[in-house]
């Protein structure tokens, strides 16, 4: 049972102006970050937690001292505890660079003696895609371990050429091309060569 919730505004003290602005200002971009990134409008997170949408947004611009209560049923709307709102850790970077690029074993054994590398091009964040590049050379082929997971997938051929086998049929995919399917649909690739294959591949929900 949950105990009942705290009425009283954020405990902190009227002689520290300064401090209770800063206080308010990352309140209220911590706010706006977290709602925007779960792709909620003002009004959406205003009927989750009950909290009028212009209180939000005088929040998220850091006015007002908020009551407890107020924070609790918005952090909660969020999906966030609230200790998350009101000291937030360390901000990760949405930026990843080349040489920090995670590499994946997306089809584990693919059965070929060949191997391609899978390179995570978004930071490990809450996001809700996935963008992968694929470096495949000639004869790669992930025909013994074909996907097939929820979501969507869209991909496009930076070089080279792809065969991407989609539920029975094969498309040929030259540099320049993209291709789209319901990741529910068994699917494999093949690089038929003769040269290295270089491909982004963008995935929701996100696999990894």
């Amino acid at each position: 049972m949950h105990g009942q919730l705290d009425a009283r505004p954020v405990a902190v003290d009227a002689d520290d102006g300064p401090e209770l602005d800063a206080a308010m200002a990352s309140i209220g971009a911590q706010i706006r970050s977290l709602r925007q990134s779960s792709g909620m409008t003002l009004e959406e997170l205003s009927t989750r937690s009950g909290v009028s949408s212009g209180s939000l947004s005088q929040l998220e611009r850091g006015i007002g001292n908020p009551a407890f209560n107020s924070l609790a049923r918005i952090a909660h709307a969020l999906g966030t505890p609230i200790a998350e709102l009101v000291h937030p850790g360390p901000r990760r970077s949405p930026v990843v660079r080349r040489e920090d690029r995670r590499v994946l074993d997306l089809h584990g054994n693919s059965g070929s003696t060949l191997e391609a590398v899978h390179e995570l091009l978004t930071p490990s964040l809450d996001q809700r895609l996935e963008v992968i590049q694929i470096t495949a050379p000639p004869g790669y082929s992930t025909e013994e371990t074909p996907f097939s997971h929820a979501g969507e997938e869209f991909g496009i051929i930076l070089s080279g050429r792809h065969e991407v086998h989609v539920e029975g049929q094969t498309y040929v995919l030259d540099e320049g091309d993209s291709i789209s399917y319901a990741s529910t649909t068994p699917h494999w690739y093949r690089n038929p060569g003769p040269d290295t294959v270089t491909a982004v591949w963008v995935m929701t929900p996100p696999t990894f």
